[in-house]
């Protein structure tokens, strides 16, 4: 069977054994999907949010395209194709990307010295838990800028102020009620997975096929609430810099040309946002405490989470995105379980508006 022109092949390595096999990549809105090349047969369909790009065409002549926490990879030989790839995909853009111009190497190693003396001084190297506070907000925020950079990328956001206005102003709620006085900022982006992460500087991010997922306000007010909890205990500026040390960090400031540190981006930047089971539970507790100190409805959390459960109970990892390092979810259920007690988490006008927020 012939490849189309416009087809993308590559050699896929299922890191288990010598077979290498030719097959047919296809990008859609929420996965990469390998055939085979000659019968056409499932042989991978690798989720966004998981892919990494390992090296890049500067210094490799064929970056792999790899699955995070797995050690399979993908070679797409053809450069063109590499980049076709790349523009269906945003968030692994750099597998076809030209080398960049000097000037622009040489500004980003200049950000990349006063990033790293910004970072010492903090004393980030000496200890995160408990110096993580200490980091400049400015810095953090520049970091969550540029790995949301990374692993959103292009995709499109929605922009309904209402709903928008409407998230954000909770949020901040919940941050005041925890005595966090640095901006905390929700970013919706259009489509799925069914997910939401907290980046350094409190940058959210919620994707709009959760927000559709959810079965009323309060369920999304959970999710919220747990992703402040994150925010509050700067879990992401920890997970980064006990993942990557400080000279990683600077790599993802730099843009990945300084010759400080080798960060990854795409699957490998999810892997060292991936909170531990602490980090879970910790948000967790705060994001239901943080509700009911505002007299909300704090039975939204366990609810969404057992909702996820009934739809996908052996595959719940796979739905919950970089969620796969949790708690068990029958735990968290458990734990996070309240009374349908309180107001609601947000009015009927904003729930609209919310639910409105990507049209």
């Amino acid at each position: 069977m012939a490849p189309s022109p416009s087809e993308i092949r590559g050699r896929y390595y299922d890191g288990k054994t010598a077979e290498v096999r030719e097959v047919t990549v296809v990008a859609t809105p929420g996965e990469v999907v390998l055939r085979d090349a000659v019968d056409a047969a499932p042989v991978a369909r690798w989720p966004i949010v998981e892919l990494g790009v390992l090296g890049d065409s500067e210094h490799e002549a064929v970056p792999l395209l790899v699955r995070r926490n797995g050690e399979a990879r993908l070679a797409i030989e053809d450069a063109g194709q590499r980049r076709a790839l790349g523009a269906a995909v945003p968030e692994i853009a750099r597998l076809g990307a030209h080398r960049p111009a000097a000037a622009g190497r040489i500004l980003q190693f200049g950000a990349g010295l006063v990033a790293a003396i910004a970072l010492f001084w903090a004393g980030l190297q000496a200890g995160s838990d408990a110096l993580a506070p200490l980091v400049p907000q400015s810095l953090q925020a520049r970091l969550g800028e540029r790995v949301y950079a990374e692993l959103v990328g292009k995709r499109p956001l929605c922009e309904g102020e209402p709903g928008l206005a409407a998230v954000n102003r909770f949020a901040g709620r919940l941050a005041a009620q925890a005595g966090y006085d640095r901006p905390v900022s929700v970013r919706v982006v259009k489509g799925g997975p069914v997910n939401a992460f907290t980046l350094p500087g409190g940058i959210v991010i919620l994707y709009s096929d959760l927000i559709d997922r959810a079965a009323d306000g309060n369920e999304l007010g959970g999710v919220i609430a747990h992703e402040i909890g994150h925010a509050v205990h700067y879990h992401p500026i920890k997970g980064l810099a006990r993942q990557y040390g400080t000279e990683q960090i600077l790599k993802a400031i730099t843009g990945g040309y300084s010759d400080i540190g080798t960060l990854g981006s795409g699957g490998s930047l999810l892997l060292a946002l991936r909170n531990g089971r602490q980090f879970e539970r910790e948000a967790d507790a705060t994001g239901v405490a943080l509700l009911e100190g505002l007299g909300l409805r704090a039975d939204g959390m366990s609810r969404f989470f057992e909702a996820l459960l009934k739809t996908e109970p052996h595959d719940l990892a796979g739905v919950a995105g970089i969620w796969s390092d949790h708690p068990p979810t029958v735990e968290r259920v458990a734990v996070t379980r309240r009374a349908p007690t309180g107001a609601p988490d947000f009015t009927d006008a904003d729930w609209q508006a919310i639910r409105r927020v990507c049209h």
